[in-house]
């Protein structure tokens, strides 16, 4: 298993939930060393996006992993790439 996925269309105004569902995909990818998580804050007004990008570049979670890429092509994605030992 290479990649995994989180949508958070679903979520998108718990403001909780998103934190969680963000910890839980990380922890996941590195217990079962997924080095691609694809997330999907959605286009809308940027707002989820922007939250993401803040919980993302925070020092404790940017720590666990190795690159962080907005997708080119598509505005409401995101990608987090991990290297594992």
């Amino acid at each position: 298993m290479g990649k995994l996925k989180l949508d958070l269309h679903d979520i998108y105004n718990k403001r909780w939930l998103i934190d969680k569902a963000l910890y839980n995909i990380i922890d996941k990818a590195i217990e079962k060393k997924i080095k691609e998580v694809e997330i999907i804050p959605g286009k809308g007004s940027g707002q989820l996006k922007k939250k993401v990008l803040r919980f993302l570049q925070r020092k404790e979670i940017k720590n666990k992993y190795h690159r962080l890429d907005k997708d080119s092509k598509n505005y409401g994605r995101l990608f987090i790439y991990f290297k594992h030992k």
